[in-house]
């Protein structure tokens, strides 16, 4: 008997006690939210421009927070990030739970500062660096690119060639150059002077064909990520034959692809057009950077 009554009293007390410990284990519902969090000027190298700003969601998580990254243009030697924040609050609007990137990179200073490849490699190292803290910041590290002009160069330069760990899923291409052995400017009697001051041979083969090295469309493999392009067809700047090549050699080596021209030149397009390119901008991202 008296043994049974221990036994009793036991259990009564250790069923107690795990009721006590139950009660105060955090329940799904208890588990707080991340805020929204604008993180500026967010240094990711020596160099004073090599610099970012970072947008994290609310509720954001390491398993499903994808990343998107804006590239602004101005010829590899001028531009800012200031440049893409018109287009900031559009994708926290249509994206709501993806992480938003907006970069410099070191520009171009002919002859000290060449353009390629530290450009690319700038890019690299951000997407390294987030990477890396991506347990801290609660970021699922898949990348989707997006880049106008020279910046949309260096996106696909990036994915095409340096991308060996698959972590960027997606690029648009906003009126970039995409081949420098295209007669557009093979065919410009400074052509040869800007391409020796923009790039550091040191760093390619020597005897290499540098045009063709640093021509995104000439570097197309069937590992590259889906690509949307858009142009122009009066660009000044960027011939419309560039897109054309671009597509044609993205079809041909069966990545998916969208192609869309707009009357206009340079990015100086119409509203229309201008809302055409949000909406198919956000129904590629939905597609190939997905929040599952």
């Amino acid at each position: 008997m008296k043994r049974s009554f221990l036994t009793t009293i036991f259990l009564t007390l250790s069923l107690f006690f795990m009721a006590c410990s139950d009660e105060n284990k955090p329940t799904f519902e208890d588990e707080q939210t991340l805020d929204e969090e604008t993180q500026l000027n967010v240094s990711y190298g020596d160099n004073p421009q090599q610099k970012y700003d970072l947008y994290l969601p609310e509720g954001r998580s390491s398993e499903k927070t994808k990343v998107i990254i804006l590239i602004h243009g101005g010829g590899w030697i001028d531009g800012d990030k200031e440049d893409m924040s018109e287009y900031i609050p559009i994708l926290k609007e249509k994206h709501p739970d993806h992480a938003i990137v907006n970069i410099n990179y070191v520009l171009a200073n002919p002859p000290s500062t060449p353009a390629f490849p530290n450009q690319f490699l700038d890019l690299g190292q951000v997407i390294n660096k987030l990477t890396q803290e991506s347990e801290e910041l609660e970021l699922l590290p898949e990348f989707g690119l997006i880049g106008a002009s020279a910046g949309a160069h260096i996106a696909l330069q990036y994915d095409y060639v340096y991308d060996t760990d698959d972590k960027v899923k997606m690029v648009c291409d906003i009126v970039g150059p995409t081949d420098f052995t295209d007669p557009f400017y093979t065919e410009n009697p400074n052509f040869q002077v800007l391409l020796n001051a923009l790039v550091d041979e040191s760093a390619y083969p020597q005897n290499s064909n540098i045009a063709e090295l640093i021509s995104p469309a000439l570097q197309v493999t069937k590992s590259s990520s889906p690509t949307i392009l858009f142009y122009g067809d009066k660009d000044p700047l960027v011939p419309l034959s560039n897109g054309e090549k671009l597509q044609t050699i993205l079809s041909d080596n069966m990545i998916s692809n969208s192609f869309t021209v707009y009357e206009g030149g340079h990015g100086d397009w119409s509203q229309a057009s201008n809302i055409d390119l949000q909406d198919q901008l956000t129904s590629f991202i939905t597609e190939y950077l997905p929040i599952e």
